[in-house]
């Protein structure tokens, strides 16, 4: 449906694409992958016409309609949020009109033509779900978070994530051949996140995607595109799969590349050894040509591996937090009503539930940033909390530095950390010297975080602290909470995250905190079983508007579908330890042989028989035991 030949883009004097061909699928479904400033952005915005490539030919099947979204900055005001979304179907709208127009001709006449026009128009109609339009536009405006009391809302009472879900429910109606999303899932709750996953499984065109979402790229994409050095690579099914395939293509390619290296070292020995002998020449010359026409492989950046760790946080008592019988009003909005809630230490524990639901107004009362209008909170023995808010970033001071903003507050023991910590949320080189007045909305967030990770401390409340942050950022957080001695409460958008982190999750909603064990997944499965029984149907209809006490069959589920989840998760880090463990043999016996190699390519060697004979015995030893750890390899992977 369309293909780009030769196509080049510069920005200035940088060469972001460099005579690249591309082919999209009618039905694909594609996940752009690559460094921040590959080219990701650029590549959507010249799919979508917005931006025009500098040489090559860009080609599109007759009749093809595109859908782009952009990662912000679009505004709708002047109508009603049902009848903004309506209007993105014009065109079914015109046909209603015309069929309305229609009926009242018929209805004073019968007229032949307008009888087959009105059969026609119909037919058309309906096959186009013209009479399911008021219920789709519902349907799909519910399925992202809006509330039904919202539709007849003014659009331009909605804030600027409320407004980028305006535009992508006008995309989704739209139903174009091709959907450019940049970044969907940005102003996205997990339910609207879950939904928009099961509706982009069942959209019937193309979509090509730009997402940091692990989990929702994992759901979504069948194929893989990653931008590097001006090229695209492709690479077929998820994410997951994605780096698995990349890792053991960058592992082929240095391997490759050592032997290439170690081919030209050979034949640029022969040439300099040999320049200046006449009787030479024809072999040089000969050998010259041979390094001319050789392809040099170029490896793409090898990923840094950033870490840093928490303080040791001060030891505390065995409950960190409590809230009992709390409720917390503003005016007549009720968001929280008699809440118990109880956070032990050691608890990773994950807020979960729409937005507005009352997430960030639990995080204030347990950072005892608002008191309850009743009920108490109650901290633990010496408890020392730090609070990420959402707002956290304008409690930074303009006029410093980021290096030096970072630093202020740091103890001493971190400082030497401070730059690789900087660098995980993507502040290197010149980044570390801006003013923060200058930095971004999303600059200043990851700052504001970078710093309040440094205070030791043994509880976090942490509000959204995956905003901003692109994939390798978050995973480098995540491995730092994991590795965190205290006790987390969190409230993150990001499933994966939420799913490798989570040990408990609270659902908030109506008014109301309902308490699962086990991460998201646990979560969703134990909704499920609850609502296979009527009794758990009935007691679900009926959350937030009277207490009834949970049956102990649903208990014992929960406690079921976690113990699984617990198993599986065992079994796939014993299975991820073992895959580690031999990738690192894998390492070591290539890096081996390199060095037998190179000491096999020195003429010199064959003078030495008995020092030839243990090299090659040596070589031919470390080839067998790195064909077992390729077997081995092997296996495992199977066995994933």
């Amino acid at each position: 449906m369309l293909q780009l030949r030769e196509i080049t883009k510069f920005f200035a004097d940088r060469e972001i694409f460099s005579a690249i061909d591309w082919h999209i699928r009618p039905t694909d479904r594609i996940g752009l992958c690559g460094e921040n400033g590959a080219g990701k952005s650029t590549l959507l915005k010249m799919l979508a016409g917005l931006v025009d490539s500098d040489r090559g030919t860009l080609q599109v099947a007759k009749g093809t309609t595109f859908g782009y979204l952009p990662q912000d900055g679009l505004e709708h005001r002047g109508r009603s949020l049902f009848d903004e979304v309506h209007s993105a179907l014009a065109e079914l709208q015109e046909m209603e009109c015309e069929l309305r127009q229609l009926e009242s001709v018929l209805a004073e006449k019968s007229g032949r033509t307008e009888m087959e026009r009105y059969a026609e128009l119909q037919h058309l109609f309906e096959e186009r779900g013209g009479y399911q339009m008021e219920s789709e536009v519902g349907r799909v405006l519910t399925g992202l978070g809006f509330s039904s009391d919202d539709f007849g809302k003014p659009c331009e009472t909605f804030s600027g994530g409320w407004q980028m879900r305006i535009a992508l429910a006008k995309l989704l109606l739209q139903r174009p051949n091709l959907l450019l999303l940049d970044e969907p899932t940005n102003h996205l709750d997990l339910p609207a996140r879950d939904w928009l996953e099961d509706y982009l499984l069942a959209y019937p065109h193309a979509v090509v995607l730009v997402s940091h979402d692990r989990f929702f790229l994992d759901k979504v994409v069948t194929r893989i595109v990653e931008i590097w050095n001006g090229d695209l690579t492709e690479y077929p099914g998820n994410y997951t799969k994605y780096i698995r395939a990349r890792d053991e293509r960058v592992t082929a390619l240095k391997a490759a590349k050592q032997q290439q290296d170690d081919e030209i070292a050979r034949i640029e020995g022969f040439i300099n050894r040999f320049r200046y002998q006449a009787n030479k020449a024809s072999q040089v010359q000969s050998r010259v040509k041979q390094l001319e026409k050789i392809e040099r492989i170029s490896l793409p950046p090898e990923r840094k591996k950033i870490a840093f760790s928490f303080p040791v946080p001060p030891k505390g008592g065995r409950m960190a937090m409590e809230l009992h019988q709390a409720s917390q009003h503003y005016g007549d909005l009720k968001v929280l009503q008699q809440v118990d809630v109880q956070v032990e230490q050691g608890e990773r524990v994950a807020l979960v539930g729409p937005n507005g639901a009352g997430k960030s107004t639990l995080m204030r009362l347990l950072a005892g940033v608002e008191a309850p209008v009743s009920g108490k909170r109650k901290e633990g023995h010496n408890l020392h909390l730090a609070y990420f808010a959402q707002d956290q970033a304008s409690e930074l001071n303009p006029a410093r530095d980021v290096y030096n903003e970072l630093s202020a507050d740091s103890p001493v023991a971190m400082v030497p950390k401070l730059r690789n910590i900087l660098g995980a949320f993507l502040f290197s080189g010149d980044d570390i010297e801006k003013r923060v007045k200058v930095l971004s909305g999303g600059e200043r967030n990851r700052l504001a975080l970078a710093k309040l990770l440094l205070r030791p401390a043994n509880l976090l409340l942490l509000d959204e602290p995956t905003n901003h942050l692109d994939l390798q950022s978050k995973q480098v957080l995540l491995d730092a909470l994991k590795g965190y001695q205290g006790t987390i409460v969190f409230v993150s958008h990001d499933r994966y995250f939420v799913d490798e982190l989570a040990s408990r999750v609270l659902e908030v909603g109506c008014g109301k905190v309902e308490s699962y064990l086990g991460n998201y997944e646990d979560f969703l499965l134990a909704k499920q079983k609850l609502g296979d029984s009527s009794h758990s149907t009935q007691r679900v209809e009926q959350l937030g508007q009277q207490d009834v006490a949970e049956p102990s069959q649903d208990k014992d589920a929960r406690r079921q579908a976690h113990a699984e989840r617990k198993e599986q998760q065992r079994r796939e880090k014993k299975l991820q330890r073992q895959l580690s463990d031999v990738e690192q043999q894998i390492e070591q016996f290539e890096a081996q042989l390199a060095e037998l190699e190179q000491q096999m390519a020195d003429p010199d060697l064959y003078q030495d028989q008995e020092r030839w004979r243990q090299v090659s015995g040596e070589h031919v030893t470390l080839k067998e035991r790195l064909g077992t750890a390729y077997q081995q390899w092997e296996g495992l992977q199977e066995s994933e």
